[in-house]
């Protein structure tokens, strides 16, 4: 078994024990024992349960990548991608929504996987299309991880078979940051035209018509002293 098989694996086996037992009583030897899976090489692969969490979050992002579409507009790319990340979850629904309900009462947690999850925004958007890069990349992966949030909502109450509710919901907070922030479709200001030279514009290295040239030079205009003063 590969280093990935094994993963996913483990990762089914810790969230079925997740959704029966609930977060704070995983253990992710007995999860491998159930599994039948090698104690020393989870011990090896998965030194805590945030090593779990994050190498969970890691396989999501690749099964929304994998596959995703490389042309038509950007929020219907975004739509996709974040859609194929709703499908990993929905493969583990009751220990993914056991978990939700249990990171407020686990800071480290959720802060471990808030910071994964704006990473985790950033290839979304690199694989959408639209550019994650400084310096309006992190603010375009907060509004991304707002839309994600919203979206995980939905996801929690909706108990359809075909998740109608989540995506109405993606489509809306999709659909909402667009407007806003218009950073799904950002272009650059087109450059205003050149002002045409008006006819009786007088160019700015010649003078004036009322003032003519002259050819006097700097000793001709100083005022010269009588050499021989009267006396």
């Amino acid at each position: 078994m590969d280093d990935t098989s094994f993963d996913r694996a483990l990762i089914a086996a810790a969230f079925a024990r997740i959704g029966a037992y609930g977060w704070h009583r995983l253990n992710l030897v007995e999860a491998a024992r159930n599994a039948g899976l090698d104690v020393a090489r989870t011990r090896a692969r998965f030194p805590g349960r945030c090593a779990l969490l994050l190498r969970f979050g890691s396989l999501a992002d690749q099964a929304a990548l994998t596959g995703a579409p490389a042309e038509g507009p950007v929020r219907d790319r975004l739509f996709d991608i974040l859609m194929r990340r709703i499908d990993v979850l929905q493969s583990h629904r009751a220990g993914v929504a056991a978990l939700l309900r249990a990171l407020p009462t686990d800071p480290a947690a959720a802060l471990l996987l808030g910071s994964a999850s704006l990473r985790s925004m950033g290839w979304m958007l690199d694989g959408a299309g639209a550019s994650a890069a400084p310096p309006l990349g992190l603010l375009r992966a907060k509004a991304l991880l707002a839309v994600w949030l919203w979206t995980m909502r939905a996801w929690q109450r909706d108990e359809s078979e075909d998740l109608s509710a989540t995506m109405a919901a993606l489509d809306q907070a999709l659909a909402r940051a667009e407007r806003a922030e218009s950073w799904l479709h950002r272009r650059p200001p087109a450059a205003p035209p050149a002002p045409e030279p008006h006819a009786d514009a007088v160019p700015a290295d010649q003078p004036p018509a009322d003032h003519p040239p002259t050819n006097h030079s700097p000793a001709e205009t100083v005022p010269q002293a009588d050499p021989d003063p009267p006396g």
